[in-house]
């Protein structure tokens, strides 16, 4: 009989309940009877890789990590040197992605590999600290597309009146009892993210091949910036080539690593590919690959167009390709260019993002961790068309209300923890089940996991010397995260454990009865 019990009472039973596993061929055999429709190739998901990964980071942050933020210090010239770093740290774990990918093809990624290895607790935490991740991630590029926008449409005689209506506006309203909210009105980035959840309720596919057009606007305008900067290059302004040192490398290290997110996301959409034993690897590793070449071309050439040793504009931090081009170069019309690529780079990543989002959402549904109601599919378009819708919402509530450059921080906090929780889970899954079919193996295990988790545990380890504000608000979303486990997510488990039990029970019965 079941142990029929509710709440989360610390005994022998309650750690078994917490770290119990979830069978990998279980999960399978589950997204197969109530899965998502497969209709991703290898092209599809080295678009969705490369939409996710060049966008805000090429566009936005390479600047303040270039030339430092308020709370941090920059790489200066050095700065192809963090993006090098930022890859390598990134490679053992994508190498680790790869494996889990490639053997438990489910929508959930991290979430769904800490499933199978660390048990029902870690999973949860884990899902939840991807929620840093990707749909805060999705809020701060959402600002930035705002951003974006309204500097390009300044370029252009508009009347004034327009620009009143779209540019946000800073707001303070006063709550009970008493205490100050800070709230901005954004109406693009309102718009933005109510298109691209209303294509995102279509389809995957769709998505994919508007991501794919963004790409090929976005590399494009990539190309002409490296092709006609490098002619404006002074190897003097590489001098000094790493004015704040070690440290500087690795403070503009981590905050590149914004730049990165997005490779990982192509495993939550495991469950939609064709032949994901295959295409998963290929495009996780190759969209990879190709950002990391994209992202030291541009460096190189951004840092010896413009001196970033020192103080810098603004302009320069909000908007550091099409600056350099306009200010350093004069060539009006390929700053508008990089505006354009811009505003495509970012679309392209708000997609990938909030597709990765609502994806582990939907996992987690599937798990009881959530409602089961949102995991509901679109009668047409066979897309959790709920989950999205809600996440979509809590979007538009979140870029009026959050502090973007903590917002960025913590999603790299999420980031690194993701990674460093996948490398261990393989780890693990090597050791409780060596014979699982792996279609895909991480090389030179366990060496290359364990580098993973020493890379990304050390950058992480180290930004809490200057990162203040984003350093305690983490450990506080991982408290909010175990009190909702504990109060909702462990008695929906037990509960629906109990209703299987009662069922088969029922079903014992009927046979005997029809036996008599």
């Amino acid at each position: 009989m079941a142990t029929k019990f509710h709440h989360p009472t610390f005994s022998k039973n309650f750690l078994r309940r917490i770290t119990q596993v979830k069978n990998p061929d279980a999960m399978i055999e589950d997204a197969k009877q109530e899965g998502l429709e497969k209709t991703l190739g290898v092209w599809d998901l080295i678009i969705l890789g490369i939409g996710a990964i060049i966008g805000a980071g090429i566009f936005a942050v390479v600047g303040i990590a270039a030339a430092g933020g308020p709370e941090s210090i920059g790489a200066g010239p050095a700065l192809s040197v963090s993006m090098v770093i930022a890859a390598f740290a990134c490679v053992f774990s994508a190498l680790c992605y790869c494996e889990f990918a490639a053997m438990i093809p489910v929508a959930g990624g991290a979430y769904t590999y800490t499933f199978a290895t660390l048990g029902e607790f870690a999973a949860w935490m884990v899902g939840w600290v991807l929620m840093l991740e990707y749909a805060i991630g999705f809020i701060v590029v959402a600002s930035a597309w705002s951003n974006h926008l309204v500097q390009f449409l300044h370029g252009f005689p508009l009347p004034q009146m327009l620009f009143k209506i779209i540019e946000p506006h800073a707001m303070t309203l006063m709550i009970p009892p008493g205490l100050p909210l800070n709230f901005s009105f954004n109406v693009p980035a309102a718009l933005v993210i109510i298109l691209s959840t209303m294509l995102l309720v279509k389809g995957t596919k769709d998505s994919a091949k508007m991501a794919g057009v963004m790409v090929f606007v976005k590399l494009a305008v990539i190309a002409i910036f490296v092709l006609v900067g490098m002619f404006y290059v002074k190897p003097a302004n590489w001098v000094p080539f790493a004015p704040n040192g070690v440290s500087g490398i690795l403070s503009g290290a981590f905050i590149i690593f914004f730049a990165y997110i997005g490779f990982d996301a192509i495993a939550t959409v495991a469950e939609e590919c064709k032949n994901p034993q295959r295409d998963l690897p290929i495009g996780i590793i190759g969209s990879l690959i190709a950002a990391t070449v994209v992202y030291v071309l541009v460096a190189l050439v951004m840092t010896g167009m413009y001196p970033t040793s020192g103080a810098v504009p603004a302009a320069f931090l909000k908007a550091p390709m099409a600056f350099v081009m306009s200010e350093i170069a004069h060539i009006d019309w390929v700053a508008g260019f990089i505006s354009i690529g811009s505003l495509a780079g970012l679309t392209s990543v708000l997609l990938v993002m909030e597709l990765a989002a609502i994806r582990i959402l939907y996992a987690m549904s599937r798990d009881n961790f959530i409602p089961k109601h949102l995991q509901k599919l679109h009668p047409k378009f066979k897309t959790p068309h709920v989950l999205t819708w809600g996440v979509g919402l809590v979007s538009i509530v979140g870029v009026m209300t959050l502090d973007l450059n903590v917002a960025t921080e913590l999603c790299n906090f999420g980031t690194f923890t993701s990674f460093i929780v996948v490398c261990v889970a393989v780890l693990i899954l090597r050791h409780t089940a060596p014979d699982m079919e792996r279609p895909f193996k991480v090389p030179f295990s366990p060496w290359f996991p364990l580098m993973g988790i020493l890379c990304c545990g050390g950058l992480m380890i180290y930004s809490l010397k200057s990162l203040t504000t984003s350093a305690l608000l983490f450990p506080v979303w991982l408290g909010i995260g175990a009190l909702i486990y504990f109060h909702y997510g462990f008695k929906s488990n037990r509960k629906y454990e109990n209703e299987v039990h009662l069922a088969k029970v029922e079903q014992k019965k009927l046979e005997l009865e029809l036996l008599k």
